[in-house]
């Protein structure tokens, strides 16, 4: 079986969220299990494309509007990812530094969907599965059905997977002059509300549609930022498969980013050594609770309400906890946090931007996790913080709650409904009382089942590979 991954994202070539992750994990946990899986994304003029050797597989050109576009297919030579990665590159268009952000965005992610497809075509390449992430892919579905030049392509079946239905990518009217030639009549299928939504038309043109969690699926259905109805209506070809992590990269006994390395058996003595160093380093009290907060300072991830939170636990419990802060964003979240740390500097430590090696130091050091999310489809932070031994102290909603159990029923994280500075406050204090009322036997017993809790992409890769199946059947 052969399954093409068309997504904007891909760690380690080009991260920006839990998109990347799970475009760099997936496509290996598939190959291993003996599908011929690849991923195909625009190319980007980053350090992993510098750093190593691509080929050149196609060369062809595309017309969009009044512009007529060069394009090259690149693979990279060694399969060092584990499955096979092609680039597909546009001068001027596809070859710049940034996933996201710049004001021909929309233009960027047509000509991807363009090239690819006129690459398929060209080459004579017809997949078993198409597999679409996000918006950014969205056209791809409705292109194969209803575009002449991609007939060859027309039947494949078609996987969506929706990470985060607030972002959809919506174009005005006047942008389908830059599409290619499409069947005229059958336009509604792009439309949602007088714009051309490629989310929207994602979800109606594909043959099956994947949430990143079973709890997000039905989120979607009340709340998915106008297109609830859209989501509901085609709830019959939908299912919640909850993302995995690479437990190869996620491994406290090899993980070449920690200075100290531990297995679940030494779990004590290694959460000891590598808080240490991480307090040592920011000049923070070892001794002391350790919650951090790593992720971007976005409404949707709770940012906004951290300043207030970390002034009243730490006012309250002055002396008594440390906090670090490792993310950037929003820039007056950012000037926030600055300020607070002047204050409170010996029990708050900050990190502004993003560091992948500081931050699996982090999740090796830290006691808690704090994820106080508005929105979180999946949610990946707390997988690799229970695969740390790190407890969980996350909001109550989409993969929040389908990964992390409350201690409160026997679980293993602290849970909160409330989504307000009291309510993150009231989930901090319980974590704090936990740390209080149990001895070092019980948290190092509960230290251990995270570490062994089984979030691993096999099982979820699995759910993949029966979802195709049935298609093609």
């Amino acid at each position: 079986m052969r399954v093409i991954h068309f997504a904007a994202e891909c760690y380690p070539v080009a991260k920006v969220g839990g998109l990347a992750d799970v475009l760099g994990s997936l496509p290996k946990y598939q190959r291993k299990a003996g599908i011929e899986s690849s991923v195909v994304m625009p190319f980007y003029n980053k350090t992993f494309v510098q750093n190593n050797e691509f080929e050149v597989l196609h060369e062809g050109s595309i017309q969009q509007g009044n512009s007529s576009y060069h394009y090259s297919v690149l693979r990279e030579r060694s399969n060092l990812l584990g499955f096979e990665l092609i680039l597909i590159k546009i001068p001027g268009l596809l070859d710049r530094e940034e996933v996201y952000s710049y004001p021909d965005e929309s233009e960027q992610f047509l000509a991807f969907q363009h090239a690819a497809l006129d690459w398929l075509c060209a080459t004579y390449q017809r997949p078993d599965i198409i597999h679409c992430h996000d918006h950014h892919a969205g056209l791809i579905p409705f292109y194969i059905e209803n575009v002449d030049q991609f007939n060859l392509l027309k039947g494949v079946p078609t996987v969506a997977t929706v990470h985060n239905g607030q972002y959809q990518g919506w174009l005005s009217w006047n942008s389908a002059s830059l599409m290619p030639t499409f069947d005229t009549w059958r336009w509604g299928l792009l439309d949602w509300n007088g714009l051309i939504n490629p989310l929207a038309a994602l979800i109606k043109c594909c043959w099956a549609y994947t949430t990143v969690s079973e709890g997000y699926l039905h989120e979607l259905y009340v709340r998915a930022n106008g297109l609830e109805g859209l989501f509901e209506a085609e709830r019959t070809k939908s299912y919640g498969i909850v993302n995995g992590i690479d437990t190869e990269v996620w491994d406290t006994a090899t993980d070449p980013m920690l200075e100290n390395n531990f297995s679940p058996a030494a779990v004590k003595k290694g959460k000891e050594n590598n808080k240490s160093i991480l307090c040592d380093t920011y000049g923070m009290d070892a001794s002391l609770p350790l919650f951090v907060f790593i992720g971007r300072f976005a409404l949707e991830k709770g940012a906004d309400l951290l300043a207030s939170v970390l002034v009243s636990v730490l006012e309250r419990f002055e002396g008594e906890v440390n906090f670090f802060v490792l993310g950037s964003g929003d820039k007056g979240i950012e000037a926030s946090l600055l300020k607070i740390r002047e204050q409170f500097s010996q029990h708050l430590a900050l990190f502004i931007g993003y560091n992948e090696e500081l931050a699996h130091q982090v999740y090796a050091g830290a006691d808690f996790l704090l994820m106080p999310s508005r929105v979180e489809p999946c949610g990946l932070n707390q997988l690799y913080a229970m695969r740390y031994g790190t407890v969980p102290v996350v909001h109550a909603t989409g993969g929040l709650k389908d990964t992390v159990v409350d201690i409160g029923r026997e679980g293993y994280g602290v849970l909160f409904n409330d989504i307000s500075v009291n309510g993150v406050c009231e989930g901090i204090e319980r974590a704090l009382h936990f740390w209080r009322q149990t001895d070092q036997k019980q948290q190092t017993a509960l230290r251990k089942k995270l570490m062994k809790l089984d979030f691993s992409w096999e099982k979820s890769a699995a759910k993949y590979t029966d979802l195709y199946k049935k298609l093609i059947n």
